[in-house]
């Protein structure tokens, strides 16, 4: 398995593709990553095309074991962030 793309690889790319400068490519992402944050975070959810869609999904209190200890505690409520891959791209990487 290869290492994950770095952000400097990412807007090299994204500079790339785009025909722009770094810069722009830049602020593009950061733009781009700031609307997700922001939508999720608020309780909705953002679909890229081709990618697949991050929504924020609310888990319920639980039990859970402290593995070291063994003993359970109780784990409040809470939210996490999820995503669900795009049919496009799953059939891209299975050939």
């Amino acid at each position: 398995m290869s290492k994950p793309m770095t952000k400097t690889q990412l807007v090299a790319a994204l500079a790339e593709e785009m025909g722009s400068d770094k810069k722009s490519a830049a602020g593009a992402l950061e733009g781009i990553i700031n609307i997700i944050t922001r939508e999720v975070s608020g309780g909705g959810a953002v679909t890229l095309p081709g990618v697949g869609k991050i929504y924020c999904r609310e888990r319920p209190a639980r039990m859970v074991r402290n593995p070291a200890t063994g003993e359970q505690i109780q784990k409040e409520a809470d939210k996490v962030v999820k995503m669900t891959i795009a049919k496009a791209l799953k059939d891209s990487v299975n050939g």
